[in-house]
């Protein structure tokens, strides 16, 4: 009996290669960090599942028609998962939190995602907890509060459950996308449209009926959709798999940090606030949070005594492996 070939995920890139996945992927949470600023501006107040569902079905119909392939096997409820993970429960939470928290707040929460992610990593991928790569991580969250916090900053209960949940979601999600690889034959754009769709039909019943469509969609209104579905969604999301193939899960983690940075800098040209000095050290201390999580700790070469080292430089008779009789397969 033949067995089912099983399909690797892929094997990590090398330095050259990882540096340019690396700041490709970090493209992605710095257009997310779009999403608090259009969520505010251009959408109509109050409709966080319509918001949710034209941000992820649209796309996700668009995807499914440029890959041309539908999931198989496992895959139909695997993308019912991740698809509810990373979107269909993360988007709603996202527009939730930034409806009732003041944008700082709702980023601070956001940022705590790299860790959710590394403590998910020990138990579902089974690695070893990276102690250098969670205390960055809450480095990087100190570093945000300090730029998006402010004396002012409103703490609402509703929001704040949100943005942790919204957090633990998407970690989730992330974690089990490492895990679950892609499956032969499908492309990054054909794995965002199975999961894009898959939320947009997880929300659509809960958007029509508990939101409805909001009355009046203006032409702000349908930019701001467009901005959030074929680039905060289709596009981002084709990187953001791709990223997390060929790069570690909570490193890649770790440049969500971008995220709330990005949204504070829009906040700042649009108010025309100017950044104080304990913003720009939280800039500081939350980019090189970001950039040391891409690095894993050196460490020192175990040292070997020199007889040992005699002794195991000139293998023996013994030591040497038996070599097999060479067998003709043609």
């Amino acid at each position: 009996m033949t067995a089912a070939p099983t399909i690797p995920r892929a094997s990590p890139a090398p330095t050259g290669s990882r540096v340019g996945w690396t700041a490709l992927t970090a493209i992605v949470p710095m257009v997310w960090g779009t999403t608090y600023i259009v969520t505010t501006h251009l959408l109509p107040e109050g409709h966080p599942l319509f918001a949710a569902l034209m941000r992820s079905l649209p796309a996700g119909l668009i995807a499914l028609v440029i890959a041309q392939k539908l999931p198989h096997g496992s895959w139909w409820w695997k993308s019912l998962v991740l698809g509810t993970l990373n979107m269909g429960a993360f988007f709603p939470l996202l527009f939730v939190a930034a409806q009732h928290l003041p944008g700082g707040v709702a980023a601070t929460l956001g940022a705590a995602q790299p860790i959710v992610v590394a403590i998910l990593a020990v138990a579902i991928l089974h690695e070893k907890l990276s102690t250098w790569r969670v205390c960055w991580g809450v480095i990087g969250v100190i570093g945000v509060a300090m730029v998006v916090l402010g004396p002012g900053a409103g703490f609402d209960a509703i929001g704040i459950v949100a943005g942790l949940a919204g957090a633990a979601s998407m970690g989730t999600g992330v974690v089990l996308t490492k895990k679950w690889g892609r499956p032969e034959g499908c492309s990054a754009i054909g794995l965002a449209g199975w999961q894009l769709t898959a939320a947009g039909l997880v929300l659509l019943i809960p958007a029509l009926v508990i939101d409805g469509v909001p009355p009046g969609i203006d032409g702000p209104a349908i930019l701001g959709y467009a901005w959030l579905g074929l680039v905060g969604a289709l596009l981002t999301y084709t990187i953001w798999f791709s990223g997390i193939r060929r790069l570690p899960v909570t490193a890649t983690a770790l440049l969500g940090l971008l995220s709330p940075l990005v949204a504070a800098i829009l906040g700042t040209l649009l108010a025309g606030e100017a950044l104080g000095l304990v913003q720009l050290a939280g800039f500081v201390l939350a980019l090189t949070s970001m950039v040391a999580g891409q690095l894993a700790p050196t460490r020192a070469p175990t040292r070997i005594a020199p007889e040992l080292a005699t002794t195991a430089a000139v293998p023996t008779s013994e030591s040497l492996p038996a070599q097999a009789p060479t067998r003709n397969t043609t």
